[in-house]
């Protein structure tokens, strides 16, 4: 029989619906009936596409007796942390207080007021190198609440307090300048994988936002360092086997240091920032790798993550049925060398198999290999290579395929909408902005309400109950701001503005300058969540300083630029220290010392071929955070188009940066010259 669950609109959650276990969605009624019953809460969060939260799941939350354990010891909360970053990150901070580690699924024990006195991740269904079993667990968190109830109120309220305690320094609410950048920069040198690219050991995460900075600092310094630890990442990325070498798009991080092995879930997020940072490189360098990497990434997204309303989900999952019943990791994506022959033929399959780096050893589990591609001598026939890819792909569609999370979450729709805008207008792509176009419609219809506040997820066209915390605000409000420079509609700019005075008036401490993830009148939770740091994605705080940058660019609103400002204090405080760990804010602070650039391009119309030209060449200038406006004379669709004639009737450029403006010109070399200098 459904538990609770039953009804939610989460796939994360449905995914429990039919557990013996009496899971609560995270609710007033489900602490309500701790305290009624006087039982601890089990909160257990996780997400759809998390390979140990389904391996958990299935040794304990689908066991009967395990069920009936919880059921009369505990009311068990079941949270999908994408849907609720809020309560997730406040949790997360504690088990990582608590335990120096942390992860999903986390697995946390609350009293009735919310306060946890208890901390893991995935707890094993018997004992396992040094680890309790999940029954112990439980029988000694119940026996500690049932004994020593006074003594665990105790170490809750301390941990709360604690909690409240760990403020960061967040700097003098100055922006980071030459020095600060330069010593994130050598941070970053120190830190860097010479041999393999990247930065640190195993697990080895795809650094997209640091990526983005080191392309931003050569732009502008024309540091050759920088540029060269950017490509040489990227290109071991893409050739590794965390890059699908058949469908495109990148896996959520690689087991090992050489990006052989990846762990196979495919989120959205990643993937807008990698194409993002990919159309950005081959921007900087001409590279075809990686014009080849966004571009396919970009298609990879449309193609099997955009939704039936023009939205996008969230993930694939890294398990899928590997034709015998059972769900295993990597199923959908491993190849063993009989496997390539019976899809190719003899004479085919050895030459794949060389290509991609598939060995009867393997390189994944049983024999089998991630593809990749590997450094080696000897040149392959382009169609050969491009006819066996295909082949391969059309039989991989043929196998069972990992399941997909269907949910709409806005900010990662609004790291797409960059990502997919700007590939589009690059390359020449007008589906890809016209896929950017459409996500963004459903947000506008969907996910913003009469006084434009924003919800988190929706699924299926149906919003969900969930309010947009800052990255949501933030991301949302990139995505516009991209898409008003690329397709020249003023209504993009209009609604980023809308996201953007209410991170101003609900987000930031009007004194410091900080901002918070959640919004002053969102639920209240043991503390207010407010975490600087940039991990998977911008964190609402770096995103947030570069929305409001590049907002006040294109409007001369001095509040926005001063409220970007005073946020990027922080990049101060962490950019010198822990660089990979603010790499979006480090990019922000380039496009400020940078100006960044106003570039208004003016012509007769719109779909005028010079026009054009000289719009595209102004979206190409590498200039960190550049903003563009186009339109027509007399146009209000854009504030930097106010009084800025044709020049001789031709279309013509403008660009100004610091309040002070280059001379006008109606020549792509010259607009080219001043966007390099």
């Amino acid at each position: 029989m459904p538990n609770r669950l039953a009804h939610e609109t989460s796939p994360y959650l449905l995914q429990h619906a039919d557990n013996p276990v009496d899971w609560w969605p995270w609710s007033a009624e489900a602490f309500e009936e701790a305290r009624r019953t006087g039982k601890p809460v089990l909160l257990s969060v996780g997400y759809s596409s998390c390979h140990w939260c389904h391996v958990m799941a299935h040794e304990s939350f689908e066991d009967r007796a395990t069920a009936e354990y919880l059921n009369e010891h505990f009311v068990s909360v079941k949270v999908d942390r994408e849907e609720r970053p809020d309560v997730d990150a406040v949790y997360m901070e504690a088990v990582q207080a608590a335990t120096g580690q942390g992860g999903w699924p986390m697995t946390v024990f609350l009293t009735p007021e919310g306060e946890p006195f208890y901390f893991g991740t995935y707890f094993p269904p018997t004992p396992r190198q040094g680890s309790p079993s999940f029954r112990q667990v439980l029988e000694g968190v119940r026996a500690a609440w049932t004994d020593r109830r006074d003594e665990v109120a105790e170490v809750a309220g301390k941990i709360v307090k604690d909690l409240a305690g760990r403020e960061i320094s967040y700097g003098d609410s100055q922006a980071p300048g030459e020095e600060q950048l330069a010593a994130a920069l050598l941070g970053l040198t120190r830190g860097y994988d010479p041999q393999r690219g990247g930065f640190g050991g195993a697990p080895k995460f795809p650094p997209s936002m640091v990526v983005e900075f080191l392309l931003r600092h050569h732009a502008r310094t024309g540091a050759e360092g920088a540029l060269q630890m950017a490509q040489d990442t990227c290109e071991r990325m893409a050739r590794g086997g965390i890059y699908d070498q058949l469908g495109g798009g990148f896996a959520r991080y690689s087991v090992d240091r050489d990006w052989v092995v990846p762990h196979f879930e495919k989120m959205l997020y990643d993937n807008a920032l990698l194409c993002r940072v990919y159309a950005h490189l081959w921007r900087s360098t001409g590279s075809e790798l990686a014009r080849r990497v966004a571009l396919e990434t970009a298609d990879f997204m449309v193609r099997e993550l955009r939704t039936n309303e023009g939205g996008f989900a969230s993930a694939l999952d890294a398990d899928s049925d590997d034709g015998s019943g059972r769900h295993v990791e990597g199923a959908y994506y491993a190849w063993t060398p009989r496997q390539l022959t019976a899809v190719l033929g003899a004479e085919d399959g050895e030459l794949a198999a060389q290509y991609f780096g598939v060995t009867e050893e393997g390189t994944f589990e049983h024999g089998s290999s991630v593809l990749q591609l590997p450094q080696q001598e000897g040149v392959f026939d382009a169609e050969k290579v491009e006819s066996v890819k295909r082949r391969l792909l059309d039989a991989r569609s043929e196998r069972p395929a990992p399941g997909r999370d269907d949910k709409v979450v806005a900010a990662w729709n609004g790291l797409a909408i960059a990502a997919l805008a700007e590939t589009g207008a690059y390359f020449d792509r007008p589906d890809l902005v016209e896929a950017a176009v459409g996500a963004a419609d459903l947000l506008v219809r969907l996910h913003l309400d009469e006084q434009a506040r924003l919800a988190r997820t929706s699924k299926d066209g149906q919003v969900g109950a969930n309010a947009g915390v800052l990255e949501d605000y933030a991301d949302v409000a990139e995505g516009f701001l991209a898409l008003a420079s690329v397709t020249g509609e003023g209504v993009w700019l209009e609604f980023a503005g809308f996201l953007l005075d209410h991170v101003l008036a609900r987000f930031a401490d009007p004194d410091s300058g900080a901002l918070y993830d959640t919004a002053v009148d969102a639920e209240r939770l043991i503390r207010r969540p407010q975490d600087p740091t940039d991990n998977a994605t911008p964190s609402g705080w770096s995103a947030a300083a570069g929305a409001l940058l590049s907002y006040a660019a294109q409007t001369g609103a001095q509040p926005h630029r001063a409220a970007a400002e005073k946020a990027l204090g922080v990049v101060k405080a962490l950019g010198p220290r822990v660089p990979r760990f603010i790499g979006w804010g480090l990019a922000v602070a380039e496009a400020l010392l940078d100006g960044p650039r106003e570039i208004a391009i003016v012509g007769p119309a719109l779909d005028d071929e010079a026009t054009r030209a000289l719009h595209r060449t102004a979206l190409l200038g590498a200039a960190p955070g550049a903003v563009v406006a186009l339109g027509v004379p007399e146009s209000d669709e854009f504030p930097l188009l106010a009084d800025r004639p044709l020049v001789g009737g031709a279309p013509t450029a403008y660009v100004c940066r610091n309040f002070t403006c280059d001379a006008p010109t109606t020549d792509i070399d010259r607009l080219r010259t001043a966007l390099s200098s």
